[in-house]
């Protein structure tokens, strides 16, 4: 019998999940990631279920045609059939499920419960009333495949009454939630910023006297686009150390024109060109983000945690699969003053960043609406402590 299934809807969601594994320890878990192999919860899970494919689109199939019909070709109804019928089947196995994620994921979730018949958890970390707080309904509709993703709409709010509860990601999405009739939802933290953990190692012996600047590329297809830019801008900001918080191995990195890579090590690489050296950092993440001063991102999840961080963003908008420029300006909405969103050329990311360098009051708003949409920590150790008390309590009723 398995304690706690989570069914997870992408890469952020995943890591969600992963740290809530850590949370509920002595409990026997599954995982059901939906978008991708789901590699976070190796180690942290004693099983993996469902197809575990990675889609074109890397998650993104509604972002725009093009990734729809890519992820069609590569069986994206087959992929769904998959994991509902894997949900169906879990259900006989195990004694709670958490879901992180969407609808289509808390909809995955309502099977794997039988309907509410298990205890069901909602943890909803993409909806966001600063998305869309102060636009008409015209100016929404404008982009109506991001309608959905911007509000709770009235099928996940039908499904919210088979859960035992519902956490939203700030306190403006609370009050919003409760205004639409989702008493079950609440704020108890950022689930976002619980998932960075202390610093991986020390990176000051890297600096060399200058602040960090910090390169958020992303991880996925979108890192062809954005590093090679990036390295641009920085060739134009000497006074800052850019620091790359790299995801993949360090085979076939995209490079701009004139540069070359050497690897010192699996985790370390130095991308140079004419003097010029950048550090591409694996496993580095939280140890990058400490000691960031201002960062350069085209990345979900990492954009916001570094905003959460105190660290302004700029950002451009890439030609996807993920942050197109609907995604970048939704995120600008997002964060508000902590994300300048600028054209995509070297130039503008450039000039963006010394904007933050040479104006103090800008820097100083920037890291005080970073700090608040996208604050404080302390959710998933609450979100795990009670789901372990709703067992314990049903304990009885589902007996090991």
């Amino acid at each position: 019998m398995t304690d706690v299934l989570i069914i997870s809807g992408g890469n952020a969601e995943d890591l969600i999940g992963a740290t809530l594994c850590q949370h509920l320890g002595g409990l026997r878990l599954a995982a059901l990631p939906l978008v991708g192999p789901g590699r976070r919860y190796e180690g942290c899970v004693e099983r993996i279920l469902g197809p575990r494919t990675q889609m074109p689109s890397g998650g993104f199939p509604f972002n725009s045609l093009e990734n729809l019909l890519a992820d069609l070709r590569a069986g994206f109804l087959q992929e769904i059939v998959l994991q509902i019928r894997a949900a169906q089947l879990a259900r006989r196995e195990v004694r709670a499920i958490a879901v992180v994620g969407d609808a289509y994921a808390l909809a995955v979730g309502v099977l794997a419960s039988d309907w509410g018949r298990l205890p069901l958890f909602h943890l909803q970390p993409q909806i966001s009333h600063y998305y869309w707080g102060g636009r008409s309904v015209w100016e929404r509709l404008r982009q109506i495949n991001q309608f959905a993703a911007e509000d709770y709409m009235f099928y996940e709010r039908w499904m919210h009454r088979f859960v035992r509860a519902v956490y939203v990601r700030d306190k403006l999405s609370e009050q919003r939630a409760q205004q639409l009739g989702m008493h079950k939802a609440r704020f108890v933290g950022s689930m976002a910023m619980d998932t960075l953990g202390p610093p991986e190692r020390d990176l000051s012996g890297l600096l060399d006297g200058r602040k960090a600047l910090v390169l958020l590329p992303g991880t996925r297809a979108d890192v062809r686009f954005s590093l090679p830019l990036m390295l641009q801008s920085a060739t134009l900001l000497p006074e800052l150390q850019p620091l790359v918080a790299w995801a993949g191995d360090f085979t076939n990195v995209p490079l701009a024109e004139g540069w070359a890579l050497d690897i010192r090590d699996e985790q370390t690489a130095i991308a140079h060109r004419e003097g010029q050296q950048v550090w591409l950092l694996r496993g580095a993440f939280s140890a990058i983000l400490h000691v960031g001063y201002v960062a350069i991102g085209t990345a979900g999840t990492a954009n916001e945690q570094a905003a959460g961080m105190g660290i302004p963003v700029v950002a451009f908008p890439t030609p996807g699969p993920q942050y197109i420029y609907p995604n970048a300006l939704r995120q600008s909405r997002l964060l508000g003053k902590a994300l300048r969103l600028v054209e995509a050329s070297p130039e503008a990311a450039a000039a963006a960043v010394r904007g933050f360098l040479l104006d103090p009051q800008a820097r100083e708003e920037a890291v005080r609406e970073g700090l608040e949409r996208n604050g404080p920590r302390g959710a998933i150790p609450q979100i795990a402590s009670e789901i372990a008390e709703v067992l314990s309590a049903d304990k009885n009723r589902f007996p090991n």
